[in-house]
């Protein structure tokens, strides 16, 4: 089954269910895949679906980090609901060691020097880790590594 049917399935089953805590954060990831499909005038497969719920998934950590530094927390505890339904889309997270295994081998296998290879690193990590890791938390990692 494609993420996307998956996606109108759960929104189908929250219907059903009345379960307007869940159905909200659904709703809100397929406007914005059927928005994607319509600018790009394509149908999206898996691998975009997916960049689409981690640009979701994204927003929702911004505004809760905005809502928490306003003193919001009812608002923050909305995101954060909304950020662990639409997290059972993404696939398996990558665990501490394995994030670690990973960048260490980028490093090696873009001869990464320094501050300024880093764009080769995160394009490699990118490409493996997308989707099962923060790439911001990555990003981090690897600036810390790169400046030893």
């Amino acid at each position: 089954m494609m993420l996307k049917d998956r996606v109108i399935e759960d929104m189908k089953a929250a219907m059903r269910a009345r379960d307007a805590a869940r159905l909200s954060p659904i709703r809100m990831l397929l406007a914005a895949i059927k928005q994607k499909e319509i600018d790009d005038r394509v149908d999206l497969d898996d691998a975009q679906v997916m960049a689409v719920v981690n640009r979701q998934i994204k927003q929702r950590r911004d505004s809760i980090a905005q809502f928490e530094q306003a003193g919001r927390e009812d608002l923050a505890a909305t995101e954060r609901a909304e950020l662990e339904v639409l997290s059972a889309y993404l696939p398996k997270q990558a665990d501490p060691a394995e994030v670690q295994a990973e960048v260490a081998a980028a490093i090696t296998a873009s001869a990464a020097s320094g501050l300024q290879d880093m764009g080769k690193v995160m394009a490699i990590l990118k490409g493996k880790l997308a989707g099962r890791a923060d790439l911001s938390a990555i990003s981090t990692l690897v600036r810390a590594r790169l400046s030893q």
